[in-house]
C-alpha cells in the first residue's frame, strides 16, 4: 500500500491519500447508515443489546467483505464506460474521483441526519451517471454512448424491483407464520410484540427459539450486506485507483508466469474459434442487420484484429511488469473489448452447449488480469464498513422499528423482514447484481406490516420514497456540480 506515496510528486501524493481516504469515508458511512438496518429489528425486539448486536454486525459484515467476491464490485467499475476511464488525463481523473466520492458522502450523510433509510447504492450508482453524462456534454461526445447501458439497465432493474420483490415475499412469509405457528405452543408469542411480551410474560427479551432465529437472520442480513455493499466499495477503490495510478492497476500485476501462458493460450484458442466460424459469423451479422437489430461494436474484422494485438502484446512477456504505461491501457481496452463481443457473439450466433462453455470460459479468464482486488484493498474496506456498523446505527433503528407499521414491530415481522433481506441480499450478491440493503429491508418491513393486517404510516412511506425517487437524480446533479467546479480548479 505504501508504494502508492512513494512518487516524488508531493501533490499526487496528497491527492492519492486524500483520495483514499474520502472512499473510506463513504464506507464508513454506508456502515451506519445501511447497516443499521441489519441490527434495527434485532435491537429493536430486544433479542440482543445494542452494544453486542452492532459489534455482531461489524464482525460479520467483516467476513461478508472478505468472502464475498468481487463481481459486484466489478458491476459498478464497469458502469463508468470503458474509454471515459482509460483515455481521461490525471486532471480528469482526480475531478471525476473526488466529484463522485463527495456527492454520495454529502448526500448519505443528510438523509441519515433526517433519519431516512436511503441507499448508498443508488448515490453512488447516481455520482457516477452524473460523471458520464457531464463528460459527454463537456466533450460534446454522444449522450448514449456515456454510459455503458446493458450494465446500467441491469443495475436499474435491480434496484427497482428488488424492493417490490421483497414487500412480497416478506409479506408472504408473515402469513404462511400466522397460518402455520397460531396453535404451536413453542411460537405462540411470535406474534407479540417486545413491550406486549413485558407486560404479558414480565420478560423483556423474546423466548429461546424465537431469540435464536432473530439473531441468525441478523447475522445473514449483516453477512450479505457486507458481502454486497462491500463490494461496491471495492469496486469504487479500485475505479479511483485505476483513475488516479493507473500504471499500478491497470492490470494485475502480481499475475503469475503460469497464469500469463494460461490468458495466452485462451487468446490462441479464440483466434482459432473466431477463424474457423468466420463464414457463419459475418453470415448472421448480416442477418441481423436486415433486420434491424443493433449490434453495438460487434465487428468480425475488427474482433480479429484485436486478437492478434493482444497476441503481439502478450507474446514476448512473462510478466506485466514487463509492459509500459501505453501498452497497460492498450492490454486493458484490449481484455474489456474481447469479453464484450464474446457475449455478443454467444447472444448473435445458435451456438452449442459446447460452444457456450467455451466462449464463457475464455471471458473468465481473459478478465482475471483486470477484475482482481488486493487483499489490502478487500481489508481496508471491511475494516471501514465494520467500525462505520458500530456507530450511527440509532436514527434508523426508530425508523424502522416504530415508524413503518401504524403498530409497534412483532417479533414474526421482524423474522419475516430479516429472513427476506437476508436472502434476497445473498442471490443478488451471488448473482453479481448491486441492490440497495434499505430498500429491501424497508419494503420488507412493509410487507410484513402489510402481510399481518396491521396497516402502515402513509408518512413514513412517503418520506423513505420521496428519499427512493431523489437519490438518483440528486446525486447525478451533485456530482455534475462538483465535476465541473474541479476542472476549474484540479
Amino acid at each position: 500500500m505504501l508504494y502508492l506515496f512513494s512518487s516524488s510528486d508531493l501533490n499526487h501524493s496528497l491527492f492519492v491519500f486524500f483520495a483514499l481516504f474520502f472512499v473510506l469515508c463513504y464506507e464508513a458511512i454506508n456502515g451506519f447508515h445501511d447497516t443499521a438496518n441489519a441490527v434495527s429489528t434485532l435491537i429493536y425486539t430486544r433479542a440482543m443489546s445494542a452494544p453486542f448486536a452492532v459489534i455482531m454486525s461489524g464482525v460479520f459484515n467483516f467476513l461478508g467483505v472478505l468472502l464475498g467476491g468481487l463481481t459486484v464490485a466489478y458491476a459498478i467499475v464497469h458502469l463508468l464506460p470503458n474509454d471515459l476511464l482509460l483515455n481521461s488525463s490525471s486532471k480528469h481523473a482526480l475531478a471525476m474521483v473526488f466529484s463522485m466520492l463527495l456527492s454520495a458522502i454529502l448526500w448519505n450523510l443528510l438523509t441519515w441526519y433526517f433519519c431516512l433509510p436511503a441507499s448508498s447504492s443508488h448515490s453512488l450508482i447516481g455520482a457516477i451517471i452524473g460523471i458520464g453524462l457531464t463528460n459527454a456534454m463537456i466533450t460534446n461526445s454522444s449522450l448514449v454512448e456515456a454510459l455503458n447501458i446493458p450494465k446500467m439497465m441491469n443495475v436499474f432493474l435491480s434496484l427497482v424491483f428488488s424492493p417490490i420483490v421483497g414487500l412480497i415475499i416478506s409479506g408472504s412469509l408473515i402469513f404462511l407464520f400466522r397460518f402455520f405457528l397460531k396453535n404451536k405452543k413453542n411460537f405462540h408469542h411470535i406474534h407479540m410484540t417486545p413491550l406486549e411480551r413485558e407486560k404479558k410474560d414480565g420478560k423483556k427479551t423474546p423466548p429461546f427459539l424465537i431469540k435464536a432465529a432473530l439473531i441468525l437472520s441478523s447475522i445473514g442480513v449483516s453477512y450479505t450486506h457486507g458481502a454486497n455493499d462491500g463490494q461496491k466499495g471495492i469496486g469504487l477503490l479500485m475505479l479511483v485507483l485505476i483513475g488516479i495510478v493507473p500504471s499500478g492497476f491497470l492490470i494485475n500485476l502480481n499475475t503469475s508466469k503460469k497464469e500469463i501462458l494460461y490468458t495466452k493460450n485462451t487468446i490462441n484458442q479464440l483466434y482459432k474459434y473466431y477463424s474457423t466460424n468466420k463464414v457463419i459469423i459475418i453470415k448472421n451479422i448480416s442477418n441481423q442487420k436486415k433486420n434491424n437489430y443493433p449490434i453495438k461494436n460487434y465487428n468480425y474484422f475488427k474482433i480479429i484484429r484485436n486478437i492478434k494485438k493482444t497476441r503481439s502484446l502478450l507474446s514476448k512477456i512473462y510478466n506485466y511488469n514487463e509492459l509500459s504505461i501505453e501498452k497497460k491501457f492498450k492490454l486493458r481496452h484490449f481484455f474489456l473489448f474481447l469479453s464484450e463481443n464474446i457475449d455478443q457473439t454467444i447472444h448473435l450466433l445458435n451456438v452449442s452447449k459446447k460452444e457456450k462453455y467455451f466462449l464463457e470460459e475464455s471471458k473468465v479468464n481473459i478478465l482475471k488480469s483486470i477484475e482482481y482486488a488486493p487483499m489490502w484493498i478487500i481489508l481496508i474496506i471491511a475494516l471501514s464498513l465494520s467500525i462505520g456498523t458500530m456507530i450511527g446505527w440509532k436514527r434508523i433503528v426508530v425508523t424502522i422499528g416504530e415508524k413503518i407499521g401504524k403498530k409497534r414491530m412483532t417479533y414474526g415481522q421482524a423474522m419475516s423482514a430479516q429472513i427476506t433481506a437476508s436472502i434476497s441480499i445473498g442471490i443478488a450478491s451471488y448473482t453479481g447484481i448491486p441492490v440497495s440493503t434499505t430498500h429491501i429491508l424497508s419494503s420488507s418491513v412493509a410487507g410484513a406490516m402489510l402481510g399481518d393486517g396491521n396497516g402502515i404510516q402513509v408518512n413514513t412511506i412517503k418520506n423513505i420514497a420521496l428519499a427512493w425517487i431523489l437519490t438518483l437524480p440528486i446525486s447525478i446533479l451533485l456530482s455534475s456540480f462538483f465535476y465541473r467546479i474541479m476542472l476549474l480548479f484540479i
